[in-house]
């Protein structure tokens, strides 16, 4: 556990594991808190550093309105602070933009990358506008949350399925800042930036190996916008895994393959 100051705020970030060095990318409104042990899966193979983006967690919550490539920046700083030339990058959902934002402005730092879950933007195709959901009423909210998670989600396919209803059910348990709070504007202003991403006329500047993984049934990051990045990044493969938004935590074959590929 550490912090670095850089681009005029204090990252704080952790460590994990051994192995090749990769920076991991969180989604939206997830902080180190939340996602530990999503991160602890990525140490289980790599030497892996993850940190609270700027406006959640530990880090500071600077006045906005915050920019992608200030995301990326931060990225940068603490790769920089670790002392790596060059490492691994995984990046999902919001943090799959993040990475891919780090990866056109900073192609000969990235040795491998993975994009799991997310959107180039653009005439690419858009994720679906999290800064909308967050204006909804909490109940609204939480019932499209879940439809968009997976698009196969109803009453029914839970009464199936209750390995997803589990998923589902520890996805809403994670606590919303209050109302009014530095936190909730730091969410606020999150969303604000995600909603800007574009990388889409620039993604053929990434030239290391790319992993663009996508779930089937996701209504957040369609496939048909993981495709969209496969086109444009030349030396990129596709891999679509039956789950939806979270198809990591869904299709038991997904993290190992993952893996492998950023541990290669």
């Amino acid at each position: 556990m550490a912090t670095i100051d850089a681009n005029g705020i204090t990252i704080y970030y952790e460590e994990f594991g051994e192995g090749p060095p990769l920076l991991f990318f969180n989604g939206s409104f997830s902080t180190l808190a939340t996602s530990r042990p999503l991160v602890q899966v990525f140490g289980s193979r790599l030497h892996t550093v993850a940190h609270d983006q700027r406006g959640l967690g530990k880090t500071s919550i600077p006045t906005g309105p915050y920019t992608m490539a200030e995301y990326a920046a931060d990225g940068l700083a603490v790769i920089d602070a670790m002392g790596w030339d060059t490492c691994r990058v995984v990046g999902i959902s919001f943090g799959g933009m993040v990475a891919q934002e780090f990866a056109v402005t900073n192609p000969d730092r990235v040795e491998r990358l993975a994009l799991l879950c997310t959107s180039p933007g653009g005439a690419g195709g858009s994720s679906y506008p999290m800064h909308e959901l967050r204006a909804m009423p909490i109940e609204q909210r939480a019932k499209v949350g879940i439809e968009i998670m997976d698009t196969r989600f109803s009453d029914e396919w839970f009464a199936e399925h209750p390995s997803d209803l589990a998923l589902v059910s520890a996805m809403g348990d994670r606590p919303s800042p209050a109302e009014g709070s530095d936190a909730a504007r730091g969410e606020f202003e999150q969303a604000n930036a995600r909603s800007h991403h574009d990388v889409w006329d620039r993604l053929g500047a990434i030239s290391c190996p790319t992993l663009v993984a996508a779930g089937r049934y996701d209504g957040i990051a369609s496939l048909v916008n993981s495709e969209a990045i496969v086109s444009r990044v030349p030396n990129s493969q596709l891999r679509v895994y039956e789950g939806g938004h979270a198809f990591f935590a869904q299709d038991p074959s997904a993290f190992g393959e993952i893996l492998d590929f950023l541990a290669d």
